[in-house]
């Protein structure tokens, strides 16, 4: 359960293409008609209105003002069709919020050995985990750091925080980059104070992070990261509102060292334990799903930071109802590996100890073959790959950090699978009819203002030409804003920014994932010697539909 933090790969993030909006290249007054599929008696006659104002036939566009006039006619229109959603979106596909997404091909057929881990992979939980990891490293800190005894108050926000963000040990900032490490306008705080694009660019010179800076990064990746998040912006509050200097560094740096305590200590783990009704999720479709792969004659693995009691217990509780024996789970897996010591087991020499769950203690006897029956500790990817002799491409390992558990597979030549559990809840967002027609709209808006700033100069604007821009600018921060609402209120979208370009986190997936999806079990829907291929049409994250303005066109 422990977290390991990985600095965001500028150099590498910019030799990407870029994923910019889709450019309408058709008559915009086209487009906007097609939004009119569903509007009353009132807004027609506006719209009659409007069209007849501006029926007027324009010559080929020679001027500075016709050119404005065409684009303030253009907006003026868009703006009635804004009022109602068109009935064309329902015909836009939806994608599936339990679908396999493709980074790179895979044939199931081809893989024989499947491994997983156990946190947030087997293991999903509910929201109260998080709490209960915030009010264990709040007590930790202010018992043994000597935190002041007025942060016992702090509560989990569940609002606040999302995965994949980065925290800057230098100047204490928390923040959303995109894929090309540039940090997002809305979504950097100071504390839980958000910053605006002034106070960014007066600490930072520019959004765009540089190598330098970004050695002082840390991202924020697996599940366990929201309480964190949280923690470290609730203490950098603190001292901003007690006008108490501090270092930004100390605080990562205490927050880090007392949620790794709380993982370490077992504390976490007798917590869960204690009540597994209120912290595991229980999911009879992960046992359908294991036993099929047994019953196709794959091989199966588990390889955990976990130590083996806490994985033990909570897969006797989520596989209770299924099995009539409660510790049946272990037939399912061929080899059983608990505190791994991931990321460094890929890349160390350290020995497999074999453990003894009854007497609590290590064997002292060399490991050179895997019994199903026996649990083994430590280890190290050299050692499993010479005991198992499984290589290369015939396994996929399934994990949920991007960086402990699946880097180092996909250095080995393993397949990886990137269990994202948010991702329901995104694509069930995406694919609803609100959330399209503001996309829709920021577009429209978009190319508005990209013919706006070609026409006119920053410094031959008219009065009516800084209205127009004015005007189109909040538009579409309010699309913006509406769009980011949906996800998170500080924050947004986990795979994308509020100008639709990818997110860092989405950069990483990108690296290190072949596949991902919401929980392994979602493999259930798809034929075992099914190929899972690239979408041959992909402009960003394999599973985000784009929506563009000339959808509507007639």
């Amino acid at each position: 359960m422990t977290s390991s933090r990985r600095l965001l790969p500028l150099g590498a993030s910019l030799t990407r293409g870029s994923f910019a909006t889709d450019q309408i290249r058709n008559g915009f007054l086209t487009s906007f008609r097609g939004f009119a599929t569903v509007t009353s008696s009132e807004s027609e006659a506006a719209l009659a209105n409007l069209e007849a104002k501006y029926a007027v036939a324009l010559p080929e566009c020679s001027t500075l003002d016709e050119e404005i006039t065409k684009i303030r006619r253009e907006f003026e229109l868009a703006k009635q069709r804004f009022l109602n959603i068109p009935e064309a979106i329902n015909s836009m596909p939806k994608m599936n919020p339990q679908g396999i997404y493709v980074n790179k091909n895979l044939r199931l057929d081809n893989i024989q050995v499947y491994g997983f881990d156990y946190d947030y992979t087997l293991a999903h939980y509910s929201s109260h985990l998080q709490s209960l990891i915030y009010d264990l490293a709040k007590q930790h800190m202010v018992n043994e750091f000597r935190y002041p005894d007025a942060c016992f108050q702090f509560k989990y926000d569940p609002t606040f925080p999302i995965r994949g963000l980065y925290y800057d040990k230098q100047k204490g900032c928390l923040m959303k980059l995109d894929f090309f490490g540039s940090i997002e306008p809305d979504g950097c705080y100071f504390g839980r104070r958000k910053l605006s694009r002034k106070e960014i660019e007066s600490m930072y010179g520019t959004r765009h992070i540089g190598r330098d800076q970004a050695r002082g990064l840390v991202g924020l990746m697996d599940f366990f990261c929201f309480s964190e998040a949280c923690l470290i912006a609730d203490m950098v509050q603190y001292f901003v509102d007690a006008k108490l200097e501090f270092d930004a560094s100390n605080i990562y740096n205490d927050v880090n060292r007392a949620i790794q305590h709380v993982h370490r200590s077992g504390l976490v783990h007798r917590g869960i334990l204690a009540d597994p009704n209120r912290y595991l999720l229980k999911n009879g479709q992960l046992l359908r799903f294991l036993r099929m792969l047994k019953d196709k004659g794959k091989k199966l693995f588990l390889l955990t930071n976990s130590p083996y009691h806490f994985v033990d217990g909570g897969m006797r509780y989520l596989m209770e109802d299924s099995f009539g024996l409660r510790d049946s789970w272990r037939e399912l897996f061929d080899v059983v590996i608990a505190k791994a010591n991931k990321p460094e087991f890929y890349t160390s020499e350290h020995p497999f100890r074999c453990y003894d769950s009854e007497r609590d203690n290590l064997a002292f006897t060399k490991v050179d073959a895997f019994d199903p029956k026996k649990v083994y500790y430590h280890g190290c990817l050299k050692s499993f790959l010479q005991i198992t002799k499984w290589h290369g491409p015939e396994v996929i390992y399934f994990g949920d950090h991007l960086f402990s558990d699946l880097r180092g597979p996909s250095k080995a030549g393993w397949r990886t699978a990137a269990i994202i559990h948010e991702l329901e809840r995104e694509i069930q967002i995406q694919n609803g009819d609100s959330y399209r027609f503001e996309q829709a709209k920021f577009h429209i808006i978009q190319e508005l203002l990209g013919r706006f700033h070609a026409t006119v100069s920053d410094t031959h604007r008219s009065e009516a030409c800084q209205s127009l821009l004015d005007e189109l600018n909040n538009a579409r921060q309010r699309a913006r804003d509406t769009m980011k609402q949906m996800f998170n209120r500080s924050f947004g979208a986990t795979f994308v920014t509020d100008t639709g370009q990818e997110s860092a986190f989405s950069y990483h997936i990108h690296q290190y994932a072949d596949v991902y999806t919401s929980k392994p079990e979602n493999f259930l829907l798809y034929r075992p010697e099914a190929w899972l291929h690239v979408p041959y049409d992909i402009k960003i994250m394999p599973h985000h539909v784009k929506v563009a303005s000339n959808l509507f066109g007639t």
